[in-house]
């Protein structure tokens, strides 16, 4: 068997982004940027007021106040302000342009204002409540760089920058395919010794939610004529080919060879974590093959670890690695020393910060537990006991 790290290096190592399209701004939410984003003008662009109040040189308050300055002029939002005259104070509100020959903002709160005279009792200090133009990006500088995912803040600031469009790598597309005799739609006529197919839904949505487009085929049973045509049709049409099930050594485990008899060349096909063992990880030409096991856990969890890092590498994603956490471990873990493993648990937290409690049923097939979790907690693979209290690796998962 693989090591975790080793198959995950592997699996990533030759990745490189598809093709790109450029997308109206608003349709460009999860996707991936292709190209660096560059203020093409400093942000702000002006010198702007932080608050409401009123625009003044600092020069002009020399010696000993208070000082008493006629107001002259009002800078408000969306038009051109006046020139402040010398010895004179302006109003202004907040977000409007500092009149040239000012250099601070004296909040409406500390002036008295006796009808066209505003007084002062203190000095302003230079550039006071005012934003000055480049304090948030200068001009020329990136301000998002390419493989950033893009999200609601991210949007945001491309439309501060004046974009419309945006460059973003096409979205990976994915073919989902459940083998085994077994299997039936789920809301279909029950029949004797069959069972619903969970894991073709539950990972349309991972690869939906990874930015990637997803095909969902009809599962194949154990034929393995059936399962080589579906194969082939899914490697002319799809980046990843994802299968489950029949990718172990059993008697009717048929996809293993249907892979093999349609060109797929196999990089390796067990990896030492828990759940989850048979992976099949393979290509051919440019598309990728993740052969996953068939117990729902085991699918879900290593196409979790494996499959979304290979949809996001293929996005451009420059961060495809999910993100870790750390977390107090709520209950006493005792195993038996050997794979990486993956406990589901629940998060909770108090004072001292976020704690993870395994839940007891860590069974490969317990769908109910992975539906209530929130995170999985990563375990060495020598570890043979982790006390309560103890911190631990987690990695969050989202709903």
């Amino acid at each position: 068997m693989l090591d975790f790290d080793e198959a995950r290096r592997r699996l990533l190592s030759d990745v490189r982004p598809g093709p790109v399209e450029r997308l109206p701004l608003i349709a460009a939410r999860g996707r991936v940027l292709a190209e660096d984003l560059v203020a093409r003008t400093a942000l702000p662009s002006f010198d702007g007021s932080a608050m409401d109040g009123y625009a003044v040189a600092t020069q002009t308050f020399a010696g000993d106040g208070p000082w008493a300055l006629p107001i002259v002029g009002e800078s408000r939002t969306g038009r051109p302000p006046p020139r402040l005259l010398p010895g004179t104070a302006c109003r202004i509100f907040t977000g409007a342009i500092v009149p040239e020959g000012a250099d601070a903002v004296v909040m409406q709160e500390d002036v008295t204002r006796e009808g066209e005279i505003a007084r002062f009792d203190a000095k302003p200090r230079l550039w006071a409540n005012v934003r000055r133009a480049g304090e948030d990006l200068a001009e020329g500088a990136v301000a998002l760089p390419r493989g950033t995912r893009l999200g609601p803040a991210q949007i945001g600031l491309a439309a501060t920058l004046d974009r419309g469009e945006l460059l973003v790598a096409r979205r990976p597309v994915v073919t989902v395919l459940a083998t085994g005799d077994e299997l039936r739609p789920p809301g279909s006529a029950p029949r004797e010794a069959s069972i619903p197919e969970s894991n073709g839904p539950a990972l349309v949505g991972l690869i939906e939610s990874a930015g990637a487009v997803a095909h969902l085929l009809p599962a194949t049973g154990d034929d393995e004529e059936r399962t080589r045509a579906a194969i082939e049709d899914a490697l002319r049409s799809s980046d990843v080919l994802v299968t489950i099930g029949g990718v172990s050594v059993g008697d009717h485990d048929v996809v293993k060879p249907a892979l093999e008899a349609a060109g797929v060349t196999l990089d390796f096909w067990k990896v030492a974590m828990k759940p989850g063992k048979p992976l099949a990880v393979g290509r051919r030409g440019d598309t990728r093959v993740l052969g996953l096991p068939g117990n729902p856990v085991s699918a879900l969890v290593t196409f979790l670890l494996f499959g979304v890092p290979l949809l996001r590498a293929l996005a451009g994603d420059r961060a495809p690695i999910e993100p870790r956490a750390t977390a107090r471990l709520g209950r006493a873990i005792e195993r038996r020393p050997g794979r990486r493993e993956f406990y589901r648990a629940t998060l909770s937290h108090d004072a001292r910060g976020a704690i993870a409690t395994p839940l007891r049923n860590q069974a490969s097939g317990a769908m109910v537990a992975l539906a209530q979790c929130d995170a999985l907690i990563d375990v060495p693979a020598e570890a043979t006991s982790l006390a309560e209290g103890a911190d631990v690796a987690l990695i969050r998962i989202a709903p």
